[in-house]
């Protein structure tokens, strides 16, 4: 439709009067310009925008960020210079390549929206020629109208993209991850043990969606199908970036399925805890076997052939810490105790990472916290069958399909990512922005 379209503005264009009394032609091809787009960005200048609390892109807008992208492009500027005249040493040269390197997708970014610009303006400028002759065709400016909104939309497309670029990457967005769902201590009883297990489903039906390994490393029955705790492994593509905001406090609200608060039609609320700690391929830990107490004990569960009858469950101390996994989910003692390694861990790795950023506790007990209703980061209300994330303001409907961890929880998942992004990028910018003040102050002293 495109190609067929641009044919016949191209054939139409030679009518086009400039106002020097000459002829112009419409420079360029819009499906070639922006041949760089992947697929999926060409989609999104014709698909519909999902309803979100805001959008990425819009922050090209901010004076802040648009002074922000204009120091880094100065800097490549710089670089590139340097790189093509200056002499430099092997040292200086290799750095000088490096941040080159990290600066050109952003500067190709931006280049690309350059010349969008100049290709706005020049079908702009036909369009205004094209209304102003005697011979005005309303099929090519028709024509042009339509390329004109392809391009804005490219523009638009790009200006996000660009945006991107500038949000910090995180280094570990492309770990595996250790989730361990627990059920509320302090509210909602038989009811958070039950939306526990669901919320468990939920995530194992997500990790079914992207194509993840789930790998189950303890559960921890209650009554009347309920969950207390579970640990799994899930491991797959960029796992991390899309489930790392999943940790924290969960609330749910809604009318029991029996008892007398069903058929009072009485809501209850309970809350439930994720907890994700990233397990990046290598983990630099020493951790000396004199600094462990294991304990072994029965599996505590439902019962059944072979699952109380030996001392198979396994629990590790990290004394110095004081921080502990457990693992009771085989039959096999040796299993138990090399799945509780790995928990332990991944909780020592965490607990480092906390230590080392200095201005925030571990994951883990930023996540845990009091476990709460007033920390809760969404409610699941299954009464007015809504899901709402109390961070970004997102609503969504149709509770079942939701908990089901398909795209509907995805949906969310990518917007409260972008809600985290723009949140960091905006932070990065204000920190940058008081260094440069201060730099200023201390020369201008």
């Amino acid at each position: 439709m495109r190609v067929q379209r641009w044919l016949r503005l191209c054939a139409f264009c030679g009518k086009v009067r400039t106002e020097g009394g000459g002829w112009r032609t419409l420079l360029g091809h819009s499906s070639v310009k922006y041949a760089h787009l992947t697929q999926a960005q060409q989609w999104t200048t014709t698909s519909p925008k999902r309803l979100c609390h805001s959008d990425l892109g819009d922050l090209y807008k901010n004076e802040s960020v648009r002074r922000y992208l204009k120091q880094h492009m100065e800097e490549y500027t710089d670089l590139s210079e340097k790189l093509q005249h200056a002499c430099l040493s092997d040292s200086e040269r290799k750095v000088m390549i490096s941040k080159h390197a990290k600066l050109l997708p952003l500067a190709n970014i931006y280049q690309s929206i350059e010349q969008a610009l100049k290709d706005l303006e020049e079908v702009l400028s036909l369009i205004h020629s094209a209304a102003g002759s005697k011979d005005e065709d309303k099929q090519l400016n028709q024509l042009l109208k339509e390329e004109e909104a392809e391009i804005s939309k490219g523009i638009l497309a790009l200006r996000k993209d660009l945006i991107k670029a500038l949000v910090p990457v995180d280094p570990l967005d492309s770990s595996n991850i250790m989730m361990e769902v627990v059920s509320g201590r302090t509210t909602g009883g038989d009811i958070c043990q039950q939306f526990t297990r669901e919320m468990f489903d939920m995530y194992e039906g997500f990790a079914s969606y992207k194509n993840w390994d789930f790998e189950v490393l303890n559960y921890t029955h209650a009554e009347f199908g309920g969950l207390h705790h579970a640990a799994v492994r899930i491991a797959g593509e960029n796992v991390y970036r899309h489930l790392k905001h999943e940790g924290g406090t969960h609330r749910v609200q809604r009318i029991p399925e029996v008892g007398l608060s069903s058929r009072m039609q009485r809501i209850h609320t309970g809350t439930m805890t994720v907890i994700v700690l990233p397990q990046p391929t290598e983990l630099d830990i020493s951790i000396d076997q004199k600094d462990l107490r294991i304990d072994t004990f029965r599996s505590r569960g439902a019962g059944g052939q072979s699952v109380n009858t030996t001392d198979s469950a396994v629990r590790i101390v990290h004394l110095p810490t004081g921080i502990t996994a457990e693992c009771q989910q085989s039959r096999s003692q040796l299993q138990n105790r090399d799945t509780a390694m790995r928990m332990l861990t991944a909780r020592l790795y965490q607990s480092m990472m906390g230590k080392e950023t200095e201005q925030r506790d571990t994951a883990r007990k930023q996540q845990v916290r009091t476990r709460s209703q007033s920390d809760r980061i969404r409610t699941y209300n299954f009464s007015q069958d809504r899901v709402t994330d109390h961070r970004t303001g997102y609503v969504t409907r149709d509770i079942k399909e939701f908990m089901r961890g398909g795209e509907a929880l995805g949906d969310l998942i990518s917007d409260v990512l972008e809600h985290a992004e723009r949140e960091s990028l905006l932070e990065l910018v204000e920190n940058s922005i008081s260094l440069k003040r201060n730099e200023s102050e201390t020369n201008a002293d």
